[in-house]
C-alpha cells in the first residue's frame, strides 16, 4: 500500500518517515538538474559512489534518483554505468516531430474551437520578460535554451491545456542536451528573441491563424531543415561538452 496514502491508526509520527522521501526528493531533484544543464559530458559515467559524495548522502537515494532519470529517459545504462542519453538522430528526429506537434496544438486548438481563449495575463507576463531581454540581450550560451523552454510552455499554458504543456516539456527536455547547442552566436539569441515576441504578440491580438504560420516557421518548415538544424547542434555538443 503506498505509504503516501496510508498511516497507520494509534501511531505516533515517526521522525525518521519523513526525511526519507524528502531526501530521495532533493538527490532526485539535484541529479536532475544538473543532468539538464549540461553538468556531465556523453562520456561521464555517473557512478553512484561519487555522485553520493559529491550530495553528501548514502548510495541508496543516489542509486534510487538514477533509477528513476533513467525512467524519465534522461539517462541510460551504458557499459559499466549509467550515462546522459544523447539521442542519435534517428530518435532526434522522432523527438523533434513530437515537440513540433504539441507546440502547434496549443495554437491550433484555440483556432479549432472559438471558446478557448488564450490566457491573457500568462501572455502579458512571457512578452513582458521578453521585451526586457529584447533590451539587454544576453550573450550567446548554451543555457539560453531554458529561456527558450519557458517561452514555448508558457505559450502552451496559455492555450489552457496542462496535459498539453507537461507533455511538451518532457519532450523538450528530452531533447535539451542537443538544442543548448543552438544558441552559441548572438544573432542566433537575438533572432530566437525577436520571433519569440512576433509570436506572443500575434496569439495576444487574437491573429490565431498568423500566430500558428509564425510558430511553425520558428520551429522549422520542414523536417529537412530539423536535422539540418539537429546535425549542426549536434556538432556543437561534440566540440562544447568539455567546456561547460
Amino acid at each position: 500500500m503506498d505509504s503516501k496514502l496510508y498511516t497507520q491508526p494509534d501511531t505516533g509520527p515517526d521522525p525518521s518517515a519523513a526525511s526519507v522521501p524528502s531526501l530521495r526528493e532533493a538527490v532526485y531533484a539535484k541529479l536532475r538538474a544538473a543532468v539538464l544543464d549540461g553538468e556531465f559530458g556523453p562520456r561521464d559515467r555517473l557512478a553512484e559512489m561519487r555522485l553520493a559524495a559529491r550530495f553528501g548522502v548514502s548510495r541508496t537515494p543516489v542509486r534510487e534518483a538514477l533509477a528513476r532519470l533513467a525512467s524519465d529517459g534522461l539517462i541510460e545504462r551504458g557499459d559499466g554505468g549509467f550515462f546522459v542519453t544523447v539521442p542519435n538522430l534517428t530518435q532526434l528526429k522522432d523527438l523533434y516531430e513530437l515537440r513540433v506537434t504539441l507546440e502547434l496544438s496549443g495554437i491550433a486548438r484555440a483556432i479549432e474551437d472559438s471558446s478557448v481563449r488564450h490566457d491573457p495575463a500568462v501572455i502579458a507576463a512571457e512578452l513582458e520578460r521578453w521585451y526586457a531581454m529584447r533590451e539587454a540581450l544576453p550573450p550567446p550560451d548554451p543555457r539560453f535554451v531554458v529561456h527558450d523552454e519557458r517561452f514555448h510552455a508558457e505559450l502552451s499554458r496559455a492555450s489552457g491545456n496542462p496535459a498539453l504543456t507537461d507533455a511538451l516539456v518532457a519532450v523538450s527536455e528530452r531533447v535539451r542536451r542537443v538544442r543548448m547547442y543552438d544558441f552559441l552566436t548572438q544573432d542566433r539569441v537575438e533572432t530566437t528573441t525577436t520571433e519569440h515576441i512576433k509570436i506572443m504578440e500575434l496569439v495576444r491580438d487574437g491573429r490565431l491563424d498568423e500566430g500558428y504560420a509564425a510558430l511553425h516557421a520558428h520551429l522549422g518548415d520542414s523536417m529537412a531543415v530539423v536535422m539540418e538544424h539537429a546535425r549542426r547542434a549536434m556538432t556543437q555538443m561534440a566540440l562544447h561538452a568539455e567546456r561547460l
